[in-house]
């Protein structure tokens, strides 16, 4: 069936949040709730909401307002009604009784609940009512999350609910997963246990917090906050009633009942309103000493704070194997851990669902695993798992497995979906090389370069990759959260620390010369960005010759906050981008200045709708809701492009010194109004330099290499100031810019 219009029911948080992901889509969306007022309330919250819901906040008024006693007539127009309101089944079933009176024959009717049963959601309704209900389970923010989960009951007609995943994959840009209707679903039934096994197995093996959060972090594939930071960031009295919940709902014997008990510790915690982030702390705090805000954490066997401590496992790259094989309690709280959630997992299929790998994409997509519980099997490996895991009686999955010793039985990843996604092709490929900071996957016709470090921040490797796969045309992309937050700042800055600027000179220019080769290659290369696109990401992306880029992307040139400026060709690309408009045809200093405003203060997109404005993508570059499709569109553009032609190299024509000018007025304004330091100056200066086009004149050619000349000299005279070097180290070790 096809959906065309849809009536959301609850403008609460996630209401709001499905409502924006409509209109993102292009879906026409109406909210309704007790009054209008509410409605239109959540209309603005959404229109501020950072970070952003809406893809373009000028399509607001595309979401309809109303109320559920005067507005209620919608939901006979409607294909698809989501149901999202408060947690409590009798008004649920009211809501429910209202629906299935006012709705057309056929359309969709979904809880948005997170915890609910469809069993008990749907016990008032007709079997013929039955047919059309299901849970459709997002996850909040709903435009970053990827994860839907769909879940079904005997009842349903699969048609239908293969219909709707199909809509929310293509057209709402999901990873719609269908499962079973069993107590937290899918993901977080695994999510959930994982977090309770790292949380009671720390406190049974006497770790710190800080040392519990290393292992279940990182080196296992999970974002950095860890647990006890997961747990202070979801909230310490949520997570005791979600626990609550699966006590309630699962039967007595399943493993979650022995994680889920009541910790003492976590009970004081609630009861003195140490409830995480959002109360006075959790199991971290900020506290004031000496007038300085000092982090602390606290001792899982006193309850007692004190200041963190850095712990340093010397594993930050996901190598399970080696992590629980190592000799000592960090070896040891990694094999508990990962061995049972495995143990776990694997005991639900097929309960919760069929495909085992279903769970993977849950965790992936969900909990942002990098790996889910059955690839960190076959990664650790069958026999290995086995010679050190005994108690799978009873697990019919584990039980099967020790018996065939499969250790390829994963087989193709994302089996949910029918698109031909980077995880199913890139086990194709004819021959697989690359280096340790990027892979290179060789098919017939084309190639795929995939970062590979982390943040896939760029270095020779990388660039040596690059090069190395444009004797095809080439497809750059990866599965990772970002793709490439920029050039890689450690590696520069342990050069600077030795006084070694030659080495930063040769890196630079080296980069220079593979975003050039990129440009300017005999076939095609394609970027396929999504999440952090910034700095040195920025640059290969912009020198490629075409985008589709992933509507969830962050993207600009963000160097001056780091005290240096874009130098592998991205200031010579903007200028190139802004020289070509009408504007700049009447004006030679329009350019420099709009560039200068752009990078100077290191601006930022969260869409490709608000990077066309800016010129960082252009309206040909293709925009995808499905992260997953990337791949398809990619391969598509090849195919639209058999007779490329590399482009001719731009040239340029700068003001020079009458810009320059302009601009040191402006900076000298923000000085004296100490919206800029001194070394925020210097680096503007530097900046305006280049843009200006150094000592050119405006009856003078500038040539790409020009352009990077000046780039070049401008990034080093900066990387040898120790402002500078002040603000990298400070940037590093803090996430956080330094003003100096």
């Amino acid at each position: 069936m096809d959906i065309k219009k849809v009536v959301v029911i609850g403008s609460g948080t996630m209401g709001s949040g499905i409502a924006a992901h409509l209109c993102n889509a292009n879906v026409p969306v109406t909210l309704l709730d007790l009054t209008t007022d509410i409605s239109e309330k959540a209309r603005e919250r959404i229109k501020k909401s950072r970070p952003p819901l809406l893809i373009d906040k000028s399509k607001i008024d595309n979401i309809d307002v109303g109320n559920i006693n005067d507005n209620f007539d919608v939901v006979s127009e409607a294909d698809w009604v989501v149901e999202a309101v408060v947690e409590r089944i009798d008004i649920k079933h009211n809501i429910y009784d209202k629906i299935f009176k006012e709705r057309k024959a056929g359309s969709i009717i979904s809880s948005n609940t997170s915890s609910i049963p469809i069993s008990i959601l749907s016990e008032k309704l007709s079997t013929e009512d039955k047919k059309d209900f299901c849970i459709t389970h997002f996850f909040n923010p709903v435009r970053y999350m990827d994860l839907l989960e769909i879940v079904k009951s005997e009842n349903n007609d699969l048609n239908k609910i293969n219909s709707l995943k199909k809509f929310c994959e293509i057209s709402l840009g999901k990873g719609a997963i269908v499962c079973n209707d069993t107590p937290g679903f899918l993901g977080n039934r695994i999510g959930v246990f994982a977090m309770q096994v790292a949380m009671t197995e720390a406190f049974k093996m006497k770790l710190s917090i800080e040392e519990a959060d290393a292992i279940f972090g990182r080196p296992m594939g999970i974002p950095k906050t860890g647990v006890f930071g997961l747990y202070d960031l979801i909230g310490i009295d949520l997570m005791a009633d979600v626990l609550k919940s699966f006590i309630k709902e699962l039967h007595e014997t399943d493993e979650f009942q022995e994680v889920a008990k009541e910790i003492p510790l976590v009970k004081k915690l609630i009861e003195t309103g140490y409830t995480g982030r959002k109360g006075k702390g959790g199991f971290y705090r900020m506290n004031k000493v000496d007038n300085k805000k000092i982090l602390e954490a606290i001792n899982l066997e006193t309850g007692e704070y004190r200041p963190t401590q850095k712990i340093n496992i010397k594993s930050q790259k996901v190598d399970l194997k080696a992590l629980i094989n190592r000799d000592d309690k960090y070896g040891e709280y990694a094999w508990s851990v990962i061995s049972k959630i495995i143990n776990y997992a694997s005991s639900l299929v097929p309960g919760i669902t069929d495909e085992f790998n279903d769970i993977d994409e849950a965790m992936r997509l969900g909990f942002n695993w990098s790996k889910g519980p059955f690839e960190m099997l076959e990664e650790i490996g069958v026999a290995n798992f086995f010679s050190k895991f005994k108690n799978y009686e009873g697990n019919k999955f584990l039980e099967k497995l020790v018996e065939t010793k499969n250790e390829k039985f994963h087989g193709v990843r994302q089996k949910y979906t029918e698109i031909q996604t980077l995880g199913k092709v890139k086990k194709t490929a004819s021959n697989i090389d690359g280096n340790s900071s990027a892979s290179i996957y060789r098919f017939n016709d084309y190639n795929i370069v995939e970062f590979t470090t982390k943040a896939n921040a760029l270095d020779y490797d990388s660039m040596d990759a690059l090069k190395k796969a444009t004797d095809k045309p080439l497809i750059i992309i990866n599965e990772s959260m970002q793709f490439s937050a920029g050039v890689n700042l450690s590696y520069t800055i342990e050069f600077a620390n030795k006084g070694d600027f030659k080495s930063i000179e040769k890196f630079v220019g080296y980069f220079q010369e593979t975003c050039k080769h990129l440009k300017y290659s005999e076939h095609p290369v394609v970027s396929a960005p999504s999440g952090l696109t910034l700095g040195g990401g920025f640059e290969v992306m912009v020198q490629s010759n075409f985008v589709a880029s992933h509507t969830n992307i962050v993207v600009g040139l963000v160097e001056t906050i780091v005290g240096l400026i874009p130098a592998g060709g991205g200031c010579k690309e903007m200028l190139a981008r802004w020289l070509d408009t009408e504007e700049a045809r009447n004006d030679p200093h329009y350019a420099p200045l709009k560039v200068f405003d752009i990078i100077g203060y290191g601006k930022t997109a969260t869409s490709p709708v608000e990077a066309e404005p800016m010129k960082y993508l252009k309206p040909e570059d293709k925009k995808v809701m499905n992260r997953n499709s990337l791949l398809e569109v990619s391969r598509e553009i090849l195919n639209n492009n058999k007779d490329f032609k590399s482009p001719s190299e731009t040239e340029f024509k700068l003001p020079g010194k009458a810009v320059k000018e302009e601009m040191n007025k402006i900076l000298e304004k923000l000085y004296n109004e100490k919206v800029i330091l001194d070394h925020g100056l210097l680096v503007a200066q530097e900046l305006a330099h280049v843009l200006s086009g150094g000592d050119t004149t405006k009856d003078k050619i500038l040539s790409e290499d020009d352009l990077y000349k000046l780039e070049l000299d401008a990034f080093m005279r900066l990387i040898e100031t120790q402002k500078t070097q002040d603000r990298i180290k400070h940037t590093l070790a803090t996430g956080k810019p330094l003003i100096n």
